[in-house]
């Protein structure tokens, strides 16, 4: 069985929102920029063995939904064992691939989809050889 091992939080200005979230709940932002090739700060919710997950903050690749217009929310990743066998069964239930499989230098190889209800999802697969 998977387990959501990763959440992300798209922002429009990522230090108002490291800011925020520091001073609402405390948590502490890693900067790996890096490794991703692009603005990303790892998120630490809380001291390690303690229930709960870690994540990311990102810059928002669209303009997020307006007033009234839908939910806007965290994109949690699911790690997986075996990325393109769990793609394959993703599309073939329905799925739709929304950025397809990339690899994370070093860590792992990573991809989001889109469910049948439309919500975004990320499938990650570590793997210190992803190049």
């Amino acid at each position: 069985m998977a387990r959501v091992v990763h959440f992300e939080i798209q922002a429009d200005d990522l230090d108002r929102a490291k800011a925020f979230y520091a001073e609402a709940f405390g948590w502490t932002f890693t900067d790996w920029s890096e490794v991703t090739g692009a603005p990303y700060f790892g998120v630490t919710t809380g001291a390690e063995g303690t229930p709960g997950i870690d994540g990311g903050l990102l810059q928002r690749p669209v303009a997020a939904p307006g007033p009234e217009q839908g939910t806007n929310a965290f994109v949690c990743t699911v790690e997986v064992d075996d990325f393109d066998a769990v793609a394959a069964r993703i599309v073939g239930a329905g799925g739709q691939v929304a950025l397809p499989k990339y690899a994370l230098a070093g860590m792992a190889w990573q991809g989001y989809f889109i469910d049948p209800e439309g919500n975004t999802f990320g499938i990650h697969q570590p793997d210190p050889a992803a190049a």
